[in-house]
């Protein structure tokens, strides 16, 4: 399996991440053996260090040093908050306009060999995010006659775990197919009627000043092939929601 690489120097690389794949190893995962840590070594014939994480089910782009120390230098970019993403997301009903959620969150650690879940105490986690398109479907998936849905662009200020799907639950707003938080009834729709199975959540775009060279790098990940038809079930015009979605990205992420 080889990783799409969307950006690669001698001090780092960005693959786009497929939906499912595992960053690495995990012990919640056990019976796992592709992790794109490991598939992204082979491919290139070195030691790769991830410099942040997306949960199993987003896809999207995700950030690699190729070294300890440059890996070291990304680490602290994030936690300084100086990494501008933003992702592209899909949820259950009509987001009339942006907002930027302040909502702390409790952070969850997975129950591990027969261990109980674990709890901290809430911790800040802000969101901003804006409505790009809106469709409705003439489907009863839900109490109405019709199901309505939008895309939003959204960007985690803070880096809580499963930040965005946490976030878009408390508003209402599940992101499809989210089997956690999400709406059973939509994902069931999306799944069976809509051939759309991955999580409606994609890392699209990076922005941040390089750690070595000190040149600003703005990384991009373009539309796999499920969303394009996504975008066509809506009839969206795809490059004009991108176009608004990177403007905004530019303005507000």
């Amino acid at each position: 399996m080889m990783l799409p690489i969307c950006y690669q120097d001698e001090h780092l690389v960005v693959i786009d991440k497929p939906a499912g794949l595992l960053v690495h190893r995990s012990k919640i995962a056990s019976g796992e053996k592709l992790f794109a840590l490991q598939l992204l070594r082979d491919q290139l014939g070195q030691h790769v260090f991830p410099a942040h994480r997306l949960d199993r089910p987003t896809s999207g782009l995700l950030l690699f040093a190729l070294s300890s120390d440059v890996a070291r230098q990304l680490t602290t970019l994030f936690t300084e908050r100086q990494v501008k993403k933003s992702y592209l997301s899909l949820v259950r009903g009509w987001v009339k306009e942006g907002a930027v959620l302040d909502y702390p969150l409790v952070e969850e650690h997975d129950a591990v060999m027969g261990q109980p879940r674990l709890e901290k105490s809430a911790q800040d986690a802000v969101t901003a995010y804006a409505p790009l398109a809106h469709g409705e479907l003439p489907f009863a998936v839900g109490r109405y006659n019709t199901a309505r849905y939008s895309l939003i662009s959204c960007s985690p200020k803070t880096g809580r775990r499963h930040q965005l799907r946490r976030h878009f639950d408390h508003l209402r707003h599940p992101i499809i197919n989210d089997t956690t938080h999400g709406d059973g009834k939509h994902n069931r729709f999306f799944r069976e009627q809509m051939a759309f199975s991955e999580l409606g959540l994609r890392a699209w775009r990076l922005s941040f000043t390089h750690p070595v060279t000190g040149n600003p790098l703005d990384i991009k990940a373009g539309l796999p092939a499920s969303w394009t038809e996504l975008f066509n079930h809506f009839g969206w015009d795809s490059q004009a929601v991108m176009a608004k979605a990177a403007a905004w990205h530019e303005q507000e992420a």
